[in-house]
């Protein structure tokens, strides 16, 4: 009943940019977190940043300064600018959000994750 779609991921070459987006749709009440996390080959998934419904920013260590995350509350949708792209970005992105359904336990939050989106760093 709620999905999360990406969209953006593609092939670019180091140093250049992408825009990854992700729209949650379906009997959302209200969104608290949503972030992205990306997963490169053998490697376990990881924090890349997260937004609060109030804007409040995290941003992991590696991408400092190169991405920059932000949301569309209207539009329930999270996007990530990524610039100064490294090989080392090379990776499936997922998108995530801490969200209330309808009719659900008031102030009970559940994860919902989008499908992934490939991103490849690479001349």
């Amino acid at each position: 009943q709620v999905q999360l779609v990406e969209s953006g991921g593609g092939l670019v070459q180091p140093g250049g940019s992408l825009r990854l987006s992700c729209a949650a749709s379906g009997s959302i009440f209200s969104i608290n977190r949503m972030g992205w996390y990306r997963q490169a080959p053998g490697n376990q998934r990881e924090l890349v940043a997260t937004i609060d419904s109030g804007g409040s920013t995290i941003y992991t260590d590696s991408v400092k300064g190169r991405f920059t995350i932000s949301r569309d509350n209207v539009k329930n949708t999270v996007y990530l600018q990524m610039s100064s792209l490294k090989p080392e970005d090379t990776a499936v992105y997922y998108c995530n959000a801490e969200l209330q359904v309808v009719g659900g336990t008031p102030n009970r939050y559940f994860d919902f994750w989008g499908q992934g989106t490939l991103v490849t760093v690479s001349s």
